[in-house]
Parts: C-alpha cells; structure tokens; sequence
C-alpha cells in the first residue's frame, strides 16, 4: 500500500490493517521491533511486514534463523529488558517447538517477580483451514493459549479490528497471542483509525437479533453471518456475536446475549473435547439455565488432524448449511 498516512480507509485487505498498525506503531514507539523468520526482506509468511524492512532498517525488522524457539526466546528477553517485540511464527502449528519459552516462561515471568519486571511483546502467528495445506499447517491451537494463565489471546475478524487490537495490545505490559486466520489476509473491509469500535477484552454484536445467538471468533464469524442472512429468510432472527479476544472472555455480553434470545449455538474451527466452545458452553450453563429454552449446541471442527483433500476439509470444519439446520433445531 502507497498510503499509509490516512485515517480513513473505505476497503482495505486485513493483511495491509495489520501491516498498518506495525507501521503506525513504530513511528510512534522507537522501542518496538520486529523479529522472524523472513519477516525482512520477505515480507513475512503471508505479507504483513512487506516493506517495512526499508522504512525502519535491520535494527528493528529482524530476520531470525528457522528456529521457533530462538525467535520466541529472544524476543522475551527483548521484552525483559525493556524493548516491545513484535515475534512472528509462520504457523500457529510449530506453537509446539516453542512452547517451553511460551508457557513455562513468558507467561509466568511477571507473575514469578512479582510484577516488579514485564514481557510486553506480542507473538503473531496464522491458523486455521481452508488452503489444504494438511494436519501440520491447518490447525486452530487457541485452545493450548486459553489454557496458559498469564496470556492474553487476540483473534481478530475485521480489518479494523485487526488494527486496533494489534495496536492495543502493543500498549498493554503483557505478552499478547495474536492468531489471524490464514483466509482473512485478502478479505478487505473499512478501517477507521480514529474509531477503534472495541475495547481490548470486549466482544463486538455484528449483528442484533432476538430469536438465537451465534457467538463465534475469527473466521467463524463470517459463517456466522452468511447463515444469519440465511435464516432471517424463514423469520428467524439470529443475533452474532464476534468475541474477538479469548482472555481476556467478555463473559458479560455472552450471558447478556443470551439471556435475551434464550438460545445458543457456539460456533468454532477448534476441536470438539475440550474447545474454546466447551469454555463458553459452561460459562452460559452457569450464568443462563434458568432462561434457556434449548440445550446449547456447539458446533466446531471434528476431532481429528485436519484432512489434505480439499473437500475432506472443507466439510471437517462447520459449513453454513449446517449452521442453519442447527439454528432451525433450536427455534423449532
């Protein structure tokens, strides 16, 4: 992108967004950097560092050797000693060779000292299905952050979203998960720099509604959507709820939308056992029996390694025709 001076974009792709808010940020703060694998010269995995090599130098746009662990590591200590790193992981999946630094220390080091010392970095990394790029490159791993206590977890949807909550987490003394799904990079959407419509740590109504909530995160929230659309044909009215960041978890827009509609489907691309979508099925069990007229359902991807075929994968995660034939269910 050619202008990057501009408050008001009419349609911007999500990955320019995120390109935007390092860029934006930076200027602002010498003490952010960026490190990576190719995120230099490159541009980074999927584009979102393209360029910025030439506007801020190598001292702060930092290729790393092809270790996960090194990249991850290195930039704690970073943080520790004062800096803001911005870390990127090609793929949420390679979590895996780095989840010592991850989880045993950058997410325990404030509370181990105290608070008397801080890791403000923010690690980026892209999941999820829809390039048949098999078991090892498909995965959505969010669930292995909400259950690390001491990260916060961002997971954007919209162009303006992705801006504002990259921006935000930037300004917050804690290390910050950020996962972009790898087919929202090209969708395109308004950004509004003077309007961030969020607050880090709150859920977002995409759309109001009185019969059925959908509460969703990420892509999800597009499907959510389309079926919103769908099922207003036949006169039902379903209210979207976009989460945005699983920790901190708006609990109290989940139970307010609930408690409205009496109904609930919770929509996810992570595992059935255990998922993000057992967390909220609890949270509004504890918090709305009394007004539910139907058990809630979730609906996520099924519990196995993510398929290769692309119409094995397509149908592994939830597909919007049975999101509306789980919201018919739970109107009848």
């Amino acid at each position: 992108m050619s202008d990057l001076n501009k408050n008001y974009y009419e349609k911007i792709t999500f990955r320019d967004a995120l390109r935007l808010a390092i860029h934006d940020s930076m200027q602002e703060d010498e003490k952010i950097i960026v490190m990576g694998e190719d995120v230099a010269a490159y541009g980074g995995a999927y584009g979102a560092t393209k360029d910025l090599l030439k506007l801020f130098g190598p001292k702060r746009i930092i290729d790393t050797p092809i270790s996960e662990a090194a990249i991850v590591g290195a930039s704690m200590g970073a943080a520790l000693t004062g800096l803001r790193p911005i870390a990127e992981l090609m793929y949420v999946d390679f979590f895996g060779m780095s989840m010592d630094q991850i989880a045993n220390q950058l997410a325990k080091v404030r509370y181990m000292f105290g608070g008397q010392i801080n890791a403000p970095m923010i690690l980026r990394a892209q999941g999820g299905t829809g390039r048949s790029a098999g078991a090892q490159h498909s995965q959505s791993l969010e669930t292995w952050i909400m259950h690390t206590p001491g990260l916060y977890l961002s997971i954007p949807y919209t162009p303006n979203d992705a801006y504002h909550l990259l921006r935000a987490a930037l300004k917050i003394n804690n290390p910050t998960i950020f996962i972009e799904h790898k087919l929202l990079y090209n969708t395109s959407g308004v950004l509004d720099k003077n309007n961030p419509d969020q607050i880090f740590g709150k859920a977002q109504i995409r759309k109001k509604g009185k019969d059925l909530s959908i509460i969703s995160y990420s892509r999800m929230v597009n499907f959510a959507e389309k079926a919103a659309e769908e099922l207003a044909k036949q006169k039902i009215d379903v209210e979207v709820v976009d989460l945005r960041t699983l920790n901190p978890l708006d609990r109290e827009t989940i139970i307010e939308s609930v408690n409205k509609t009496k109904r609930a489907l919770v929509l996810s691309e992570s595992c059935y056992t255990a998922g993000v979508p057992s967390e909220i099925t609890s949270i509004i069990f504890e918090h709305c029996y009394k007004n539910l007229l139907k058990p809630v359902i979730r609906y996520t991807a099924e519990d196995t390694p993510a398929p290769v075929a692309p119409n094995l994968e397509e149908n592994y995660i939830p597909t919007i025709e049975k999101i509306v034939e789980y919201s018919k269910k739970l109107c009848k």
